[in-house]
């Protein structure tokens, strides 16, 4: 049975284990959230030894060569010694800068680093608490343009981060981890196309900062955002959104409640294949929409998702 290692604990496992069950079975305190190797929360180094990696691309090439796995995405086939991801040794401090409520249910955090954050709109960024909670959430801010980092946080169900957010006030610490996520983007290749961005609750985050980016670059074809949110009050950037179509006329906002959804899909029809769409949000939402947009004629290839995803 391989035999793990961490600072003074050595324990042996069953072959092929899990190794964030395996940590998290022998008591070990390993962040965790999606599972799924997207939030990267469950940074571990190996020191000795390899473990079978299911998604050895979830990780850029800097940090695995420094040794650093997802440990939910790992396997033990051998013996293993571990470091754990600490915060406060491994990840950048960053200071509250603003902390107010966009509606009843999404609070605007804006820090700002203590050192400079290169990053691309669309991007996601893992979040610390000073408790040591780790979340991931998404850019809503323009690189160059915003000096905070700003984050849509929906606090609308309990949970441990959403209730340590509660609790910040200007001046407070935050750390910063991984930095990941890449699938929503803006092409330069796409100004002359029709771009679609539709996102659910606060996936309109990362979908503001891209469609920020599409006007800053001179997008000229038609523009058209989405936002669904289950009642018209959740509509948190209704008025940003809307102050920002009136200034360009090819910028389409639409605002759609969720029991409107089913009846704006049947209706929605394309006027271009050429159409790149941006999907964000919760996996039903997203698998919905996608689907309608298959049937409706969009390519695979021009439907790219986000996926926000359940915490662990």
């Amino acid at each position: 049975m391989p035999e793990l290692c961490v600072g003074e604990r050595h324990w042996e496992v069953a072959a092929a284990s899990n190794l964030l069950d395996a940590l998290l079975g022998a008591g070990i305190a390993v962040p965790h959230s999606c599972r799924a190797g997207s939030c990267q929360a469950c940074l571990v180094r190996c020191v000795a030894g390899e473990p079978e990696d299911a998604k050895p691309d979830a990780l850029d090439a800097g940090r695995r060569q420094q040794g650093w796995r997802l440990a939910c995405q790992c396997r033990v086939n051998g013996p293993l010694q571990l470091e754990v991801f600490d915060p406060n040794k491994d990840a950048r401090p960053a200071q509250v800068q603003a902390c107010d409520w966009l509606s009843e249910r999404v609070l605007r955090l804006r820090l700002l680093p203590q050192q400079p954050l290169r990053y691309r709109p669309g991007q996601h960024l893992l979040l610390w608490t000073a408790d040591g909670i780790a979340r991931p959430y998404s850019l809503a801010c323009l690189p160059g343009e915003d000096a905070c980092l700003e984050f849509h946080i929906d606090c609308g169900r309990p949970g441990a981060f959403c209730d340590a957010t509660r609790q910040l006030q200007v001046g407070d610490s935050l750390r910063l981890g991984a930095l990941s996520g890449a699938a929503l983007h803006y092409d330069p290749d796409w100004q002359e196309k029709p771009l679609w961005l539709l996102g659910a609750g606060t996936g309109l985050a990362p979908l503001w900062a891209v469609l920020r980016e599409a006007l800053r670059q001179g997008h000229r074809g038609p523009i058209r955002v989405v936002h669904v949110a289950g009642a018209g009050a959740e509509h948190y950037l209704a008025g940003a959104l809307l102050a920002l179509a009136e200034r360009h006329a090819h910028v389409q906002v639409e605002l759609i409640e969720g029991p409107q959804l089913p009846a704006f899909l049947s209706t929605l029809r394309l006027a271009s294949r050429q159409t790149v769409a941006l999907l964000c949000g919760g996996p039903e939402m997203v698998e919905v929409v996608s689907r309608r947009l298959y049937l409706a004629g969009l390519p695979r290839s021009q439907l790219l998702s986000d996926l926000f995803l359940p915490h662990a």
